[in-house]
């Protein structure tokens, strides 16, 4: 049995749960339209999830990491309670044995900043149009020799 306090790699199966984390978020964030009924999202992460190196947390699911290695790049990192400790977990996992990572948050996500700033990340660009046509800002972490 794992420890529900430590991220587990995720597979397709977990893609509902992680779906209805995203959903949720976007249900209360004012600025983010919805673009995806949680169908579509949860065929879309049963798409790539078999790609990316996917953690998740809990049992049920609390929230989960998409990354890219090739991109060395962290491709959603979405908790269904922001402030008590999740992404921190799962954010340190992904760090494990990397020297740079890098993201796109959207600007408007103010509290999603001050988050990737305490973990050690800086901003480096802004793309005023992202993949969804919202404003993103670019963040690296790297550990420096």
């Amino acid at each position: 049995m794992n420890n529900p306090d430590e991220p587990r790699l995720g597979c397709v199966g977990d893609a509902s749960e992680c779906a209805g984390i995203i959903s949720r978020w976007i249900d209360v964030t004012t600025w983010m339209p919805r673009r995806h009924s949680t169908e579509e999202l949860i065929e879309m992460m049963e798409e790539g999830i078999p790609f990316r190196e996917f953690w998740v947390l809990g049992d049920p699911i609390i929230g989960y990491l998409s990354f890219n290695r090739e991109l060395s790049q962290i491709m959603g990192l979405y908790v269904d309670f922001p402030g008590v400790g999740a992404g921190k977990l799962l954010l340190d996992k992904v760090k494990r044995g990397k020297n740079f990572i890098q993201l796109w948050s959207h600007l408007a996500n103010t509290s999603a900043h001050s988050f990737y700033s305490r973990e050690g990340f800086s901003k480096m660009e802004l793309n005023q149009s992202g993949q969804d046509g919202i404003p993103e800002i670019r963040f690296e972490w790297k550990i420096i020799a």
